[in-house]
């Protein structure tokens, strides 16, 4: 009888949450054209916006109309840098961004003058992985009360009232829910657990995952994502993607930390879900460990897993998902299919089938080197979609170097490692990882013109030299190598397994890659047919060398004027690529490097506003830390 009882009450509970998520659908008319309500402009993150007042003829004229100092660039005495990397919203003529310090601030377009801001008090020196925020949510009531959701860096989810910047007593426990509590695997160390991305909203419920550090132990944090009622902050529903399966040794991450893509029409939320713990070595969670590294649609109104597509089996990389899904249409055999599209670290992009998560082109499971690690299993074979090919190299490195010296170097450094290609496993004698744990695809994910049926899509062309060092070993090698290579080399315990790690980007003496640029390009890809149509580099990766591409940290946006714009290189400047040809039409100076991805909008004087956040990279090189929103228009 419980059982019978328990169906039919969570019959009724999906069916109320059903309701409600329609009823709101239906009470929230469009957004206008010149709006962008969403982190990607739209629930499922196209971040194409329908605006053409700036286009190819007239780009090159851009120049900044006003900046914004948010006041929260800051070095904390140990530990990374703030990195903001905001992408704001527009929505009713206020624009919306969030700090990594926890300031959430609505500006006015047209000035950039603040309306108000409200401080959510982070603390700022508890050591933060990734002291970044990017960006926040809006939420329409039925009757058109709006608020602001903010998940702060030290994991507190927080609604404010979108019109008076006050915090909203009757949400959670007085305006806000601490997101450490609940989890399967608790937090032991305040800087394991963050959130970093703004949460999605389907309907009625608020979904957020969270930022977990890589590498500590196999027992960090777990990965929950949750469902919290946006009016009373209610907890809904928890999905775990490593549950505790007959008493198995506890394992954690696996979490959702880049930014969660929805389908409000069809009541489902896309997560882009990371590697478990640790990344690179995987003898204490043997098996595919099935929903890590891969794309899940969940029904956001229970939380039930819907289907799932696994783009890494096993993971041995840091090849998590860190790219935000995006949702699109592709024309296959005379009809449209509703695609989800994923891309990885791998560099892999693969399209899936929206209801089925079937994959839309082929996927060929090859073979890939296996581990000679003791007590390791890798995968004997890995997912590689037939089209698009890997966008990013996956065959052996050949070493490269600008001058005779660095090809030396490269040369005997290389000569030291492990090296066959893409999925080559981490091992006791260190081995070459190309793409890196950068990726390959990184967190600025791509973006989608319908007009011209493109997916915009960055990635980074550059290897990591892992190297595992058995227990007994490690401390030594870490105060040695540590100390003598400093800056270079990451050290990580991985306790709980029998060995830690050190990684690094392998670079010559000069700072620049190990491997033959371009080390950072933009791909113009046929969304139909999978066939890259152009690549082009972005930016430059050391001051003074000529534009090889750089590593980049921030996606593109696409607009109707035929325009990618894009930013997020390690020099100082936002870009403007044309669609068809990815030819470079504009490049904007900042004041420092812009690690986020742009937005445009409308204002009520009729212009078209590009808005870049730049936040710096915090690497002194390439500019300091920075506070800067910086806005262009067309000159008047």
């Amino acid at each position: 009888m419980r059982v019978r009882l328990r169906r039919i009450a969570l019959t009724l509970s999906a069916l109320i949450g059903l309701a409600a998520v329609l009823f709101t659908l239906a009470a929230a008319p469009p957004a206008p054209d010149g709006d962008w309500p969403a982190y990607g402009h739209d629930p499922g993150g196209q971040r194409f916006s329908p605006l053409a007042v700036i286009n190819r003829s007239n780009v090159a004229s851009l120049q900044i109309a006003w900046t914004y100092h948010t006041g929260d660039g800051y070095q904390p005495p140990h530990g990374r840098s703030t990195a903001f990397e905001a992408t704001p919203l527009y929505v009713n003529g206020v624009l919306y961004l969030a700090t990594p310090l926890g300031h959430v601030i609505a500006l006015d377009p047209l000035t950039g003058k603040p309306r108000w801001s409200f401080d959510a008090k982070v603390p700022p020196d508890k050591g933060y992985g990734d002291f970044a925020s990017r960006g926040v949510s809006l939420w329409k009531s039925a009757t058109g009360a709006s608020r602001i959701f903010v998940a702060t860096i030290d994991a507190r989810l927080m609604a404010v009232d979108a019109a008076t910047g006050k915090l909203i007593t009757s949400f959670g426990d007085n305006g806000e829910i601490n997101l450490r509590n609940g989890l399967r695997i608790g937090v032991r160390n305040f800087s394991d657990y963050e959130e970093t991305s703004p949460p999605a909203i389907v309907g009625n419920t608020v979904v957020v995952g969270s930022g977990i550090a890589d590498n500590g132990a196999t027992d960090q944090p777990s990965g929950e994502v949750r469902g919290y009622d946006a009016v009373s902050g209610k907890l809904k529903w928890t999905w775990d993607p490593l549950p505790q399966v007959n008493g198995a040794k506890p394992v954690g991450a696996a979490n959702t930390w880049s930014v969660i893509a929805s389908d409000p029409q069809r009541g489902l939320v896309f997560l882009p879900v990371s590697s478990p713990s640790p990344d690179y070595y995987g003898g204490e969670r043997l098996g595919d460990d099935r929903f890590a590294n891969s794309l899940v649609a969940l029904n956001a109104a229970t939380g039930k897993r819907v289907w799932d597509f696994q783009t890494v089996h096993h993971d041995l990389w840091d090849y998590d998902v860190a790219s935000p899904p995006i949702l699109f249409d592709v024309r296959r055999a005379g009809r449209l299919i509703p695609v989800a599209g994923v891309g990885s670290k791998s560099g892999n992009f693969f399209m899936l089938d929206r209801a089925t998560g079937k994959p839309v082109f082929d996927v060929a499971e090859r073979p890939v080197p296996q581990s000679d690690v003791a007590g390791e299993k890798s995968s004997p074979t890995q997912p590689f979609p037939v089209s698009p090919k890997g966008l990013a190299p996956q065959g052996v490195a050949v070493p490269w170097g600008a001058t005779a010296a660095d090809a030396a170097f490269c040369a005997s450094e290389m000569g030291k490692l492990r090296n066959e290609g893409v999925f080559t496993p981490p091992s006791v004698q260190g081995s070459y990882i190309l793409p890196g744990n950068v990726g390959g695809m990184a967190w600025g994910g791509a973006a989608f013109d319908p007009s011209h049926r493109m997916l915009l899509i960055p990635t980074n062309n550059i290897g990591a030299e892992v190297r595992l060092i058995p227990r007994d070993e490690f401390e030594k090698q870490r105060e040695t190598e540590g100390r003598n290579i400093a800056g270079d080399w990451e050290f990580a315990e991985q306790r709980g397994t029998p060995y830690g790690i050190a990684r690094r980007l392998l670079r010559a003496p000069s700072g620049l890659p190990c491997i033959a640029p371009p080390w950072g390009v933009l791909n113009g890809v046929d969304a139909d047919t999978g066939e890259v149509k152009w690549t082009t580099p972005t930016g430059s990766l050391k001051p003074g060398v000529a534009p090889a591409g750089s590593i980049t940290l921030g996606g593109p946006i696409a607009t109707a004027g035929g325009l990618v714009f894009m930013a997020g290189t390690l020099d100082a400047a936002i870009y403007a690529f044309d669609v068809e040809t990815g030819k470079q039409l504009w490049r904007g100076e900042l004041p420092t490097s812009a690690r986020a991805t742009p937005m445009t909008y409308r204002g009520a004087d009729g212009r078209q506003y590009l808005v870049i956040a730049a936040g710096g990279h915090g690497i002194p090189e390439f500019g300091p830390v920075g506070d800067s929103l910086v806005a262009f228009a067309l000159p008047r």
